[in-house]
């Protein structure tokens, strides 16, 4: 909350707005409505409104500021970080702040002259108003916890949520400059990228996942300066993650077949669900393949419109690696994953 009290020293672990995403008074007037013909005369004070309040709801919706999202947007910052503001102040720092986030990122836009990332507005408001209330992401946990239905889809959810562990920055924490954070995340990220695979991170989620660490990097220092000195925005530092993310992805790609890194590349963008022909197409050009390829190597199947990596249940059951004009990687694993399964290690 931006205002209320409460108890003082409170532990504090919370689920913030996703911006823009969901409207949840808006929802509420649904039920609100019903509710208020049958408990209004008992709680008058609660149902004194023909509509749920809406005014003062952390959301940045422009609708509500005539059409405008910059002001949407300004009043989504203020709030939020009036939020964290008051969190700093009533936590109690024997024990870490822990904050859901399960909105992936969505905008591209372009860094410098040459890099064209991902980053969100979402995203870079909370970890913004985060910031300016001098904490520190100290850790990052990732969690289970969204639908996988095709709902969460259209919300634009993620498979797992990234929790964050914040905890307030120290006075002392030094500066550093654009040069001395790139070199830190390409230092460090691998190992927190191993630990998230390890966990079990789903591949669609990585780069959302990634936020955490590698905005721990960024948190720990007072501030990053750019080359002209200005202070690097909150924004620009997600696109180099994600930059980091991409050239250390792209390495670890690097030995295996083109057919392999088409695969692992519509694994990291749709899992093994199915997506548009045209979008296998853009991934097999860049990895230099064509679809029909891919799927005359047996990892791939394509059809009305849809493409989708071939579930391990349907490969051939009499697969041969000694007989197979087209081996790929990818496929001797999915036989190995399906052995192990399904007749075990011996």
């Amino acid at each position: 909350t931006t205002s209320a009290n409460g108890a003082v020293d409170p532990v504090i672990s919370t689920d913030p707005p996703y911006y823009d995403n969901i409207g949840y008074a808006d929802l509420s007037d649904f039920f609100y409505v019903w509710l208020r013909r049958s408990l209004g005369k008992a709680y008058p004070d609660i149902f004194s409104t023909l509509l749920v309040p809406k005014s003062q709801e952390l959301v940045a919706t422009p609708s509500r500021f005539d059409g405008s999202k910059q002001k949407a947007q300004t009043f989504f910052e203020k709030g939020l970080g009036q939020a964290f503001g008051r969190m700093r102040e009533k936590a109690n720092f024997n024990y870490p702040i822990t904050i859901y986030y399960a909105y992936k990122q969505t905008e591209s836009e372009g860094v410098g002259e040459s890099l064209d990332s991902v980053a969100s507005t979402g995203w870079e408001t909370m970890l913004e108003g985060l910031l300016t209330s001098n904490f520190q992401i100290t850790g990052t946990w990732p969690m289970r916890t969204e639908l996988t239905n095709k709902i969460a889809r259209k919300l634009n959810m993620l498979a797992s949520s990234v929790v964050l562990v914040c905890r307030p920055r120290s006075a002392e924490a030094p500066p550093a400059t654009r040069q001395e954070f790139v070199r830190a995340l390409r230092r460090e990220l691998p190992d927190a990228l191993s630990v998230m695979m390890a966990e079990n991170v789903a591949p669609v989620d990585l780069a959302q996942a990634t936020i955490g660490p590698g905005m721990a990097i960024y948190s720990r220092y007072s501030k990053v300066v750019e080359a002209d000195g200005s202070p690097m925005r909150v924004r620009t530092a997600l696109q180099i993650i994600n930059q980091s993310l991409d050239e250390h992805l792209s390495e670890a790609e690097g030995d295996v077949d083109p057919h392999t890194r088409f695969a692992l590349t519509w694994f990291e963008q749709r899992g093994m669900q199915d997506g548009p022909y045209g979008e296998a197409e853009s991934v097999a050009t860049a990895r230099n393949v064509a679809v029909r390829g891919v799927q005359e190597a047996g990892i791939l199947e394509a059809r009305a419109g849809k493409v989708r990596l071939l579930p391990r249940e349907k490969l051939a059951g009499d697969w041969d690696p000694a007989t197979d004009d087209r081996l790929t990687d990818w496929e001797i694993v999915q036989h190995l994953i399906r052995a192990l399964h399904t007749e075990g290690e011996t």
